[in-house]
């Protein structure tokens, strides 16, 4: 694997232990966060391309985990009615994305009616954009056969992601992809914001911070498909997100102690991002502006 690959597959998790209501920082009271589920959320290097692509359902099963069991709120996804507002590709391509998101969202979360639902709207969507033999009938009888199953819905909904992912670079649909990943990607950072709360010095809020490094990346891959003016536009707007967050500061990367001689040595040096209740409560409310203006919520 790629050291590049390494490293965004690092900032993707970031996000993602992101946590839930007013105490982000800890999981239910009576349970212990079982960390060994970290190594077992499923990733999918597809392509070279891949570690451009962050995956949805890995960074909410993450917030799952921190602290996010028992949340069944819906009122901030993309409504699965309003897929018919979308007639052009690139409405289409972004909320095919969006509506991955939601679907594991519902699926990771345990929301079973609406997962099945949004189902309903991702393989509709998907018919028109080119994917339809990765989001397969059968699929849904998968789903319906794990409801109750957080962690094989997880799966299931990666699947349905992933390979869309992969139907649509083999079909050489590159302007198509990067609206698809653009959507899921902006979809998650916003569920996560409405989920998270700012806390000082939170690790939480802090490795969300490191978004700033998954966005970069994402840029990058947006750049290879500017020539397409739907790509370009979504570039646009991922720059400006983009400048919010090179407004957090950065400090020298503290050192950590030595287990035995108790003196601090710096294990990877760098620099270490420093994100205020100012620089939170902006890029949330960018991505906001930035979702809705994708799904015509308003």
């Amino acid at each position: 694997m790629k050291k590049s690959t390494l490293f965004f597959l690092s900032a993707i998790t970031s996000l993602a232990l992101v946590g839930c209501g007013g105490d982000a920082d800890k999981p239910e009271d009576g349970e212990n966060v079982d960390t060994t589920k970290v190594e077992e959320v499923k990733t999918s290097p597809v392509s070279e391309t891949f570690f451009q692509v962050p995956s949805p359902g890995e960074m909410l099963t993450f917030i799952k985990i921190i602290g996010g069991n028992g949340v069944k709120k819906t009122d901030f996804l993309n409504p699965a009615t309003n897929n018919k507002n979308y007639t052009d590709n690139k409405a289409k391509s972004l909320n095919f994305g969006i509506y991955s998101c939601d679907l594991s969202y519902c699926s990771i979360f345990e929301i079973g009616a609406e997962a099945l639902k949004y189902f309903g709207t991702v393989k509709m969507m998907g018919d028109q954009i080119g994917v339809s033999t990765a989001v397969k009938p059968e699929i849904l009888k998968r789903l319906q056969d794990n409801l109750g199953k957080p962690d094989s819905l997880a799966v299931i909904t990666d699947d349905v992601y992933f390979t869309s992912f992969e139907a649509l670079e083999e079909s050489k649909q590159g302007p198509t992809l990067a609206l698809v990943v653009a959507g899921g990607w902006i979809e998650s950072l916003f569920i996560a914001t409405n989920l998270a709360t700012f806390k000082p010095n939170s690790p939480v809020i802090e490795r969300l911070a490191d978004q700033k490094y998954t966005l970069e990346n994402l840029v990058e891959f947006l750049k290879k498909h500017e020539a397409d003016p739907n790509v370009m536009a979504v570039k646009t707007d991922f720059e400006g997100l983009l400048a919010e967050f090179n407004k957090i500061s950065e400090k020298d990367a503290e050192g950590v102690k030595g287990k035995d001689s108790g003196k601090a040595s710096t294990l990877l040096g760098g620099k270490q991002l420093v994100i205020t209740e100012e620089n939170y409560n902006a890029i949330k409310e960018k991505v906001k502006s930035i979702r809705n203006s994708y799904t015509g919520v308003k």
